[in-house]
């Protein structure tokens, strides 16, 4: 049972999503949020502020560095007003939290206090990085120990679910999580698997099916044929999701650092939230 969020919270417009989508899922699960905003050390001491400390001429650079530090925890004591204000407004109990450290391994430590985390694709110091998932999104959704929610660019009440579906271990918690959280909020639910061979794919169905037989939820299941994810992009796309629940690893995990090369490939392309269960 979700009863407690994490959210990144920072000033780009994917962490103002990620706030949003928070509050809408504390409303309708009767949560708590806890506002996360990490000054980021790299920001104060990476390569990029030696560079310019030096060509503005600031000295010595320990000055200017503890400068920076006093700036960036005054606008992340701010950005927190904002959103406990904003909380306010929404009638939503909140806490905050004024971190220092690298933003990923902040998250992760802190998410150990959390049901839930919740972070946008991107953060602030990623708007040009190339690629669709920020490094930020990207490190925390290999080490976070909670299951996270990864908002989009925009938000978008939630109102119909798909579960990604191979009858994996990790599938089976997602499937879990996706069968409480669409009863909790009475919504439609999709269950999806990929497989090449139909009588594998009708198999591994007829578990989800048995799973869901006792909870009263409108649901449809589908086989599909081809790349894994590929089809379940295509299927979100399709079926107009507001909102993905899949595993982070299947059948073919390796490393347990690594991300399936499916979720990833998903994490990238969905145009949709996804919540990535562990």
């Amino acid at each position: 049972m979700i009863k407690k969020l994490l959210v990144g919270i920072d000033t780009s417009e994917h962490s103002r999503n990620a706030q949003a989508y928070a509050f809408h899922i504390a409303h309708r699960l009767n949560a708590s949020v806890i506002g996360l905003h990490v000054v980021d050390i790299v920001s104060i001491e990476g390569s990029f502020f030696h560079d310019i400390s030096g060509s503005l001429g600031l000295e010595p650079y320990l000055d200017f560095s503890s400068r920076m530090r006093e700036v960036l925890t005054a606008r992340g004591r701010q950005v927190l007003d904002e959103f406990t204000a904003a909380a306010g407004r929404e009638n939503v109990p909140v806490e905050t939290v004024l971190d220092m450290g690298i933003v990923a391994n902040q998250i992760c430590e802190r998410a150990r206090s959390a049901d839930l985390v919740m972070i946008g694709h991107r953060g602030v110091n990623e708007r040009f990085s190339s690629g669709l998932l920020g490094s930020t999104a990207e490190a925390v959704a290999r080490k976070c120990p909670r299951p996270l929610f990864i908002s989009p660019m925009k938000f978008r009440e939630i109102q119909r679910i798909v579960l990604a579906y191979d009858g994996s271990e990790r599938a089976s918690r997602a499937m879990r999580a996706a069968a409480e959280f669409a009863s909790s909020l009475s919504i439609p639910i999709a269950i999806v698997t990929v497989a090449r061979d139909p009588r594998i794919g009708e198999r591994t169905l007829e578990e989800a099916r048995k799973y869901f037989e006792p909870y009263t939820l409108q649901t449809e299941f589908k086989l599909l044929s081809g790349h894994a994810n590929e089809e379940i992009v295509r299927f979100i796309k399709d079926y107009d999701a507001d909102l993905l629940f899949i595993g982070a690893y299947g059948h073919s995990r390796i490393i347990e650092m690594v991300l399936g090369s499916t979720t990833e490939y998903v994490l990238r392309n969905t145009p949709c939230p996804v919540f990535l269960s562990r």
